[in-house]
Protein backbone atom coordinates (compact mmCIF):
# COMPACT_ATOMS: atom_id res chain seq x y z
CA UNK A 1 0.00 0.00 0.00
CA UNK A 2 1.70 3.27 -0.83
CA UNK A 3 2.11 5.49 1.98
CA UNK A 4 1.50 8.92 0.00
CA UNK A 5 -2.39 8.18 -0.68
CA UNK A 6 -4.57 9.97 1.32
CA UNK A 7 -2.11 12.13 3.08
CA UNK A 8 -4.86 14.72 3.53
CA UNK A 9 -6.78 11.99 5.40
CA UNK A 10 -3.66 11.28 8.01
CA UNK A 11 -2.73 15.24 8.38
CA UNK A 12 -6.48 15.69 9.27
CA UNK A 13 -6.78 12.93 12.14
CA UNK A 14 -3.42 14.50 13.52
CA UNK A 15 -5.14 17.92 13.54
CA UNK A 16 -8.27 16.35 15.08
CA UNK A 17 -6.29 14.51 17.80
CA UNK A 18 -4.12 17.85 18.70
CA UNK A 19 -7.09 19.99 19.16
CA UNK A 20 -8.57 17.64 22.13
CA UNK A 21 -5.16 18.32 23.48
CA UNK A 22 -4.96 14.63 25.09
CA UNK A 23 -3.80 11.86 23.70
CA UNK A 24 -6.78 8.20 23.22
CA UNK A 25 -6.88 5.42 25.47
CA UNK A 26 -5.14 2.92 22.74
CA UNK A 27 -2.20 6.11 21.96
CA UNK A 28 -1.23 5.78 25.67
CA UNK A 29 -1.36 1.96 26.07
CA UNK A 30 0.79 1.83 22.86
CA UNK A 31 3.35 4.66 24.67
CA UNK A 32 3.17 2.51 27.30
CA UNK A 33 3.83 -0.59 25.87
CA UNK A 34 6.63 1.10 23.63
CA UNK A 35 8.18 2.58 27.00
CA UNK A 36 8.16 -1.49 28.28
CA UNK A 37 9.97 -3.12 25.48
CA UNK A 38 12.93 -0.21 25.44
CA UNK A 39 13.51 -1.07 28.80
CA UNK A 40 13.05 -5.00 27.46
CA UNK A 41 15.89 -4.31 25.28
CA UNK A 42 18.15 -2.86 27.62
CA UNK A 43 17.79 -5.58 29.73
CA UNK A 44 18.68 -7.97 27.18
CA UNK A 45 21.40 -5.88 25.63
CA UNK A 46 22.62 -6.15 29.21
CA UNK A 47 22.08 -9.37 29.56
CA UNK A 48 24.08 -10.36 25.81
CA UNK A 49 26.72 -8.36 27.17
CA UNK A 50 27.21 -10.03 30.43
CA UNK A 51 26.74 -13.71 28.77
CA UNK A 52 29.68 -12.65 26.06
CA UNK A 53 32.05 -11.51 28.59
CA UNK A 54 31.59 -14.99 30.42
CA UNK A 55 31.73 -17.14 27.18
CA UNK A 56 35.36 -15.00 26.64
CA UNK A 57 36.32 -16.03 30.41
CA UNK A 58 35.29 -19.38 29.49
CA UNK A 59 37.23 -19.71 26.59
CA UNK A 60 40.40 -18.83 28.00
CA UNK A 61 39.77 -20.87 31.25
CA UNK A 62 39.18 -23.90 28.38
CA UNK A 63 42.69 -22.95 26.62
CA UNK A 64 44.03 -23.24 29.64
CA UNK A 65 43.38 -26.14 30.92
CA UNK A 66 44.16 -27.77 27.35
CA UNK A 67 47.36 -26.57 27.35
CA UNK A 68 48.32 -27.91 30.66
CA UNK A 69 46.49 -31.07 29.62
CA UNK A 70 49.41 -31.89 26.95
CA UNK A 71 51.77 -30.70 29.31
CA UNK A 72 50.91 -33.03 31.55
CA UNK A 73 50.68 -35.95 28.89
CA UNK A 74 53.91 -34.97 27.91
CA UNK A 75 55.30 -35.58 31.03
CA UNK A 76 53.76 -39.06 31.47
CA UNK A 77 54.85 -40.31 27.84
CA UNK A 78 58.09 -39.00 28.32
CA UNK A 79 60.66 -41.15 31.06
CA UNK A 80 61.66 -39.35 33.57
CA UNK A 81 64.98 -40.02 35.38
CA UNK A 82 65.00 -43.17 37.52
CA UNK A 83 64.69 -42.85 41.16
CA UNK A 84 66.16 -45.02 43.72
CA UNK A 85 65.00 -45.04 47.53
CA UNK A 86 67.99 -45.46 49.49
CA UNK A 87 67.78 -47.49 52.93
CA UNK A 88 65.80 -46.02 55.73
CA UNK A 89 68.14 -45.22 58.77
CA UNK A 90 66.63 -46.82 62.23
CA UNK A 91 64.33 -44.44 64.02
CA UNK A 92 65.34 -44.58 67.76
CA UNK A 93 62.61 -45.84 69.61
CA UNK A 94 60.27 -43.46 71.09
CA UNK A 95 59.96 -41.29 68.01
Amino acid sequence: MDLQRHRDLKNDFYAKVKERGQRTDSERRLRKKITNLKELRAADKEQLTQLATAVENLVRVVNQLTLENQQLRQQLATPGPVVRLLPAQPQPPGR
